[in-house]
């Protein structure tokens, strides 16, 4: 699967996860599939309700209304991001335990770095991660 994302969501992810270190940040991202290919029209940037530099949990109010916001524009979820403030861009165990959609794409952002971020994607199925082809346009 290629994941491909607009440079200026990258940045805008980027910028959100900065400015909430030191905890995790997370959100939704929403688009479109064609074939073998995602698309992300719109990243969200949620509320990290356990307000932890180790896990998150997405704010279920915030996450209804981006929901609802993707299925106005016609796209499909197509997944979610988080960050690593302090470790690298890659599932951790809780990561992978909680990844129950094989659908969706995992995007991590390790921050381990603040200078040089690192963003992956993953397809994560029955505790296994696969890193997926990001592509930022």
């Amino acid at each position: 699967m290629t994941i491909h994302l607009k440079r200026e969501d990258y940045d805008k992810i980027v910028a959100h996860a900065a400015a909430q270190l030191p905890e995790e940040a997370c959100g939704l991202i929403g688009g479109r599939i064609e074939g073998e290919e995602k698309y992300i029209e719109k990243v969200y940037l949620l509320t990290n309700t356990d307000h932890s530099n180790e896990h998150f949990s997405l704010d279920p109010k915030e996450q209804l209304q981006a929901v609802r916001d993707m299925r106005e524009n016609g796209w499909e979820p197509l997944g979610n991001w988080h960050s690593h403030p302090e470790t690298p861009s890659r599932p951790s165990e809780e990561d992978k335990r909680l990844a129950y959609d094989s659908r969706a794409s995992y995007l991590i952002l390790s921050l381990q770095n603040p200078k040089e971020p690192v963003l992956n994607s993953f397809h994560v199925e029955k505790g296994a991660a696969e890193k997926e082809h990001l592509v930022l346009e």
